[in-house]
């Protein structure tokens, strides 16, 4: 199994061999090449991330991607809060694929680069500090409850469902739990990120 490099090493342990590759596509099933090819025909163009070993499981691919492309393609909350929002899952879960992916989009939709950067330390972004804006800010205070605390307290939900209404503030946990839960699965797959500009996340369990 190939070996990651060690600053986008992913996953626990000194070994960073990946542990579900792509399987061969001579060896797929008539389920799997479907999968495959709707993942390439549509918005994300290519099987690559989660999808790798969740065609492994195609009966798990399927509707995870049906479910991940509303969240990130027809979802209704605004670009710069949906990316930030994953961000910080990928920093939670320390999953260098969704950084590596996502910090440079968030940044394109808006999200300040301090923030960003100060995400990616572990720390919790500030307005007066990063510039976080009072929607991201609403946002991923609900996002952190849910993942430290996994509840919500009122005033948090409050002030997301003012920013978002009910809608809004239910798409944000499902985003949240979406990309747990994709983050998990590479976690335990070792799959590697694509190599990019980005800087990689630091402190990474051993």
């Amino acid at each position: 199994m190939p070996t990651l490099p060690a600053d986008l090493a992913q996953g626990f342990g000194p070994d960073r061999g990946e542990r579900l590759p792509l399987p061969e596509p001579a060896t797929w099933s008539d389920d799997q090449r479907r999968i495959a090819q709707a993942l390439i025909d549509g918005p994300r163009g290519g099987v690559f991330g989660p999808f790798v070993p969740l065609l492994h499981a195609p009966a798990l691919a399927e509707p995870v991607g049906a479910l991940g492309e509303v969240l990130r393609f027809r979802g209704a909350l605004p670009a710069r809060v949906r990316e930030l929002l994953i961000c910080a899952v990928a920093r939670h879960t320390h999953n260098q694929f969704e950084w590596q992916l996502h910090a440079p989009l968030a940044r394109q939709a808006g999200v300040a680069p301090a923030v960003i950067d100060t995400l990616r330390t572990g720390a919790l972004p500030d307005a007066a500090r990063d510039g976080l804006a009072d929607d991201e800010s609403a946002a991923l205070d609900l996002a952190h409850e849910l993942l430290r605390q996994h509840g919500a307290s009122d005033a948090t939900h409050a002030r997301a469902q003012a920013v978002f209404g009910d809608p809004g503030a239910v798409e944000i946990a499902t985003l949240v739990g979406y990309f747990t839960m994709v983050c998990w699965v590479m976690n335990l797959a070792r799959t590697p990120a694509r190599p990019s500009n980005e800087a990689p996340l630091p402190g990474l369990p051993g």
